[in-house]
């Protein structure tokens, strides 16, 4: 099956920058594709220093929608956002003012690779954090997510050294324009091995995904912690597996308790899907069987559907990921296949989806579950094989399994009530998940969370994004007071969204 890979530089432009990213992708387009994805053949997006978050999101979400393998190369720098403290990856006109606006939030990457499985995911990372970002890494990690493989690097900020420069990511690329890709754990080993010196003091990622448990450790090291010097974690040793890297079956190194974190435990202050790397461990919080929660927070703009008048660019989406978007459109993939970068244009915003569309999975049908069997991996496996029934009855077992042992608000029962919301949209039914997600919503402001918290945006963007895909003019009518109500009190971060609901109801209540 082709793979795709997505290969994403980006940094400000002007003195805000702090790493060339744009300087690896001449050498990234050097390695033949089929190397890159480590498949036979593979679509190529390539995106170098973009502007615009939404025109990101759009091709990262048509990446992680598309089938097979799918490998990121991601290059840039990170930053906290002053209102929310969240981390983000700066793009060309992100100012220390703007971020908020202007840079793609981690947290949506983490998002939109969710429902995909670590065997056919991996990120690979060469990241520098300015001073703030660099901090709370320290304290709580970079969360990749549950079901993505990640390996490489975070560096501190460089000082007054001037431009740094990408040296993880331009030594993988040397090393894939052999010809060969390595298993990734070994291709990360062998990247370091290169660079013992510009990567001291450096925070390393090595993690294979899937369900975690173990304590946090990093070939060797306490994850979250700098590397000081003495033997390169993750180095290859001749007749011995990679160091930090486990066996078959064996701890996963790099990672912690069950919440879903690259390599740590659940942050303070959020839902334990939100715990990534740190500096030491801490208590664990159960999950039901397999990962626990899995924040959401994607907004996007809304497409159109069938015969409703087009949204205007403001209004968000945060919702499913399009099945067929221009960048990864139907049609035979080729290996030298590329998408160009987006520049400065007048408009980034995602193409209309053709309606609502099953996406094309090809997976098959799971077997018996085996013990520790992550509930996620069947969940995924049915609804690629078009059992969307079986899917959602997975889903609903182990939100019975949450709400008796947790509690109705608990986030391990959020969480699949998230799910069951997103295989609503996968079945091709707008109405039942616009209302899961309404449900979704209101119930984090009952349980106190705040109306600019991540979760509850994300909840909310879903819902307008949902119930602007509902062709049946009496549903869309009768759902669209509850979401103007609960937009007027989450607004999120796109000027527009609940004037658009408004306007929507007119049009509804005049075509009556």
């Amino acid at each position: 099956m082709p793979g795709t890979v997505l290969l994403l530089a980006a940094a400000p432009l002007g003195r805000n920058r702090l790493v060339d990213a744009g300087g690896v992708l001449p050498v990234l387009a050097a390695v033949a594709p089929a190397v890159l994805s480590g498949t036979d053949t593979a679509n190529i997006v390539e995106l170098a220093d973009p502007v615009q978050p939404q025109a990101v999101l759009t091709r990262l979400r048509a990446a992680a929608a598309a089938p097979g393998p799918l490998t990121v190369y991601l290059t840039g720098q990170l930053h906290l956002d002053r209102r929310q403290h969240q981390p983000h990856l700066a793009l060309a006109r992100t100012t220390p003012a703007t971020l908020r606006y202007t840079a793609l939030p981690w947290q949506w990457i983490r998002e939109e690779l969710r429902l995909r499985s670590a065997a056919d995911t991996a990120l690979v990372v060469d990241l520098h954090a300015d001073a703030e970002a660099w901090r709370y890494i320290g304290e709580r990690g970079l969360d990749c997510g549950p079901h993505t493989a990640v390996y490489g690097r975070v560096a501190p900020p460089a000082g007054r050294r001037g431009l740094a420069e990408p040296a993880y990511m331009k030594t993988v690329a040397t090393l894939l324009r052999s010809g060969h890709r390595p298993r990734l754990d070994i291709l990360h080993g062998q990247a370091l091995a290169r660079i013992t010196e510009e990567t001291h003091g450096n925070l390393l990622l090595a993690h294979t995904g899937g369900p975690m448990t173990g304590a946090p450790v990093v070939g060797g090291l306490v994850a979250g912690s700098p590397v000081t010097g003495g033997p390169v974690p993750g180095v290859p040793v001749a007749g011995s597996p990679v160091p930090g890297v486990p066996l078959a079956g064996g701890p996963v190194a790099g990672v912690t308790t069950a919440d879903g974190s690259v390599a740590g435990v659940p942050a303070q202050g959020g839902p334990p899907g939100d715990g990534p790397l740190r500096t030491a461990p801490a208590p664990h919080v159960p999950a039901p069987a397999g990962p626990a929660p899995v924040p959401t927070g994607t907004p996007a703009d809304a497409p159109t559907p069938g015969p409703r008048t087009p949204e205007p660019a403001g209004a968000p989406a945060a919702g499913p990921r399009t099945p067929e978007p221009p960048a990864l459109a139907a049609g035979p993939r080729t290996a030298e296949s590329r998408a160009s970068a987006p520049g400065p244009r007048t408009s980034e915003s995602p193409a209309p989806a053709a309606g609502p569309r099953t996406p094309e999975f090809r997976a098959p049908a799971p077997g018996p579950r085996a013990v520790g069997e992550d509930p996620h991996a069947l969940v995924s496996a049915a609804v690629r094989g078009g059992r969307h029934g079986e899917a959602d009855g997975i889903a609903a077992r182990h939100e019975e399994e949450a709400v008796r042992a947790h509690g109705a608000a608990s986030e391990q029962a959020l969480h699949w009530r998230e799910v069951r919301a997103d295989l609503a949209m996968f079945a091709g039914d707008p109405v039942a998940s616009c209302r899961a997600w309404l449900a979704v919503a209101e119930d984090r402001l009952a349980a106190g969370q705040a109306a600019d918290a991540p979760a509850v945006e994300s909840a909310v963007d879903r819902a307008h994004h949902q119930w602007a895909r509902i062709e049946d003019t009496a549903r869309a009518r009768e759902l669209g007071p509850a979401l103007a109500e609960l937009r007027h009190r989450v607004p999120g971060r796109r000027h527009g969204a609940l004037e658009d609901i408004r306007r929507q109801l007119v049009r509804l209540e005049a075509a009556r």
